[in-house]
């Protein structure tokens, strides 16, 4: 459940505020999810709802998407990956004029996957065949049909803990300087279109994210990182990012992950990446004494 947070908590947790964070569509009255798996999609059904949006409709992937979206939205429908006409008509014929998209689909689905003619004619006419590239062009294609994709970030800012957020044991000097290494190692594969994900132990690259997405990559850093553990993950937005698809988001998933790895820190930039069920993620970092921050 989302829950309210008075100033003076959100404050000294650093959690930016909605009025700060960024100008909530107030005039959208019907709202289009894309929904992938996970809880993102459920958060931000629950928050469109409370910021007054009457009407929301989804379509979900099969084998992806949690069914309990069915409870939180009029109208759910389910699509594979690939059937982009069928997901466009969705939205068309039960007047959907603006949609987000929120949560993962699973990169082996990607490829696992038969395409109606609509995304043959898309993948076509992409050289380049990434995050940005791929769902740019899925946006052109709903703009053709009058629908708009916009970003979710407006209804999602109160999971996105801003400057100072800190979980979990205190940072020793030589993880501080961890950090501000990876972050520098991992701005530069991400302009690079290669990850979002770096992990690092005593200034050396231990795993770099690629396909196989973020907790694989934690996974392979930690067993790198020896016996005794101790690795600092890094997670970072590229430049000019489009939030209107690729949100980087972390969870309780992602603690236990760190936890099961011997990755002592996860850290990303504040304003600019979701973190799901903070409360059990503040459980789960004291429990595990995995340190969670947000570093600029």
């Amino acid at each position: 459940m989302s829950r309210r947070v008075r100033p003076t908590v959100a404050a000294q947790l650093g959690i930016a505020s909605p009025a700060r964070g960024g100008n909530v569509p107030r005039m959208t009255e019907a709202l289009g999810i894309i929904a992938g798996n996970r809880s993102l999609p459920l958060e931000l059904a629950r928050e469109a709802r409370r910021r007054g949006v009457k009407k929301l409709v989804a379509v979900g992937v099969e084998g992806e998407t949690d069914p309990a979206l069915a409870g939180l939205v009029d109208d759910l429908v389910w699509l594979r990956v690939g059937q982009l006409s069928k997901m466009i008509a969705a939205f068309k014929q039960r007047g959907i004029r603006q949609c987000v998209m929120v949560g993962q689909v699973a990169p082996k689905n990607l490829f696992d996957f038969r395409p109606d003619l609509r995304t043959i004619g898309v993948l076509l006419r992409l050289k380049e065949r990434n995050a940005h590239t791929l769902f740019g062009a899925v946006a052109d294609e709903l703009q053709k049909d009058g629908i708009e994709l916009i970003e979710a970030t407006p209804w999602l800012q109160p999971l996105m803990p801003g400057p100072g957020f800190a979980l979990g044991p205190k940072l020793t000097d030589e993880q501080r300087e961890d950090v501000a290494f990876g972050r520098r190692i991992a701005r530069e594969i991400s302009r690079l279109e290669i990850g979002q994900l770096v992990v690092v132990k005593r200034g050396t690259v231990l795993a770099v994210e690629g396909f196989e997405g973020t907790d694989r990559c934690l996974a392979r850093g930690g067993e790198l990182a020896g016996k005794d553990g101790g690795a600092v993950a890094v997670k970072v937005a590229k430049e000019n990012h489009d939030m209107r698809f690729d949100i980087p988001c972390l969870g309780p998933q992602t603690l236990e992950t760190c936890a099961a790895s011997g990755v002592a820190v996860l850290a990303f930039e504040p304003g600019r990446a979701l973190l799901l069920e903070r409360n059990l993620c503040e459980d789960l970092a004291r429990r595990h004494k995995v340190a969670v921050i947000t570093a600029a």
